[in-house]
């Protein structure tokens, strides 16, 4: 017995997923990422993370994952501030052959008390950023950066310089050529940033 699901965040940097899960990139249509989903971290750190919108004519790239039933528990803890949007297998397509998801691909999407955009009090965490944009760089290369970009609202919200110490618990280290091409990207987009200890 398997899940599938859906990601389009953190989920599409497999350094964050199991060794064995089985993941194919693509793309779903209808929908559309945004900076809207705010909390605190153990350490007390407000932070905004990634949620998703159904929109007619949007479509982001992803991965498709599966693995056993047995993680569900666990991904539900990761997951804690969303809720599953089951059945969407139907917009989903595979890069290679085009091959359509299946019937029971769900996805997470902030759950209601938590959908907010972030702001200077919960920023989006450079540490998160960059474990995401890795994700996308790997399948897809700069052009998967840029659509990352492109495809996600909520650049209003300051991200926090915590590369160096980091908040977010899944991490992951960039390669200094690839660090300088997430940050060019980053300001090109108009990004704005806070420093830690910013108040």
């Amino acid at each position: 017995m398997t899940i599938t699901y859906f990601g389009y965040g953190s989920l599409v940097n497999t350094d964050t997923l199991a060794a064995d899960a089985e993941v194919t990139p693509g793309r779903l249509a209808g929908w559309r990422r945004e900076w809207k989903i705010c909390g605190e971290g153990p350490d007390g750190q407000g932070r905004c993370a990634l949620s998703v919108r159904e929109v007619p004519d949007g479509a982001i790239r992803g991965v498709m994952a599966r693995e056993p039933r047995a993680r569900l528990a666990d991904l539900e803890r990761r997951e804690k501030r969303y809720v599953k949007v089951d059945a969407v297998g139907h917009a989903f397509r595979c890069d290679v052959k085009s091959k359509r998801g299946p019937d029971d691909l769900f996805l997470f999407r902030a759950a209601p008390e938590q959908c907010r955009w972030g702001s200077a009090t919960h920023p989006i965490l450079q540490s998160y950023l960059d474990c995401v944009l890795a994700g996308f760089f790997r399948f897809w290369g700069e052009a998967g950066v840029d659509h990352f970009l492109d495809t996600t609202d909520g650049w209003h919200v300051p991200v926090l310089k915590d590369r160096d110490r980091p908040h977010y618990p899944r991490r992951i280290t960039l390669a200094p050529d690839l660090a300088d091409l997430i940050d060019s990207k980053l300001r090109a987009h108009g990004v704005s940033y806070l420093t830690p200890g910013h108040g």
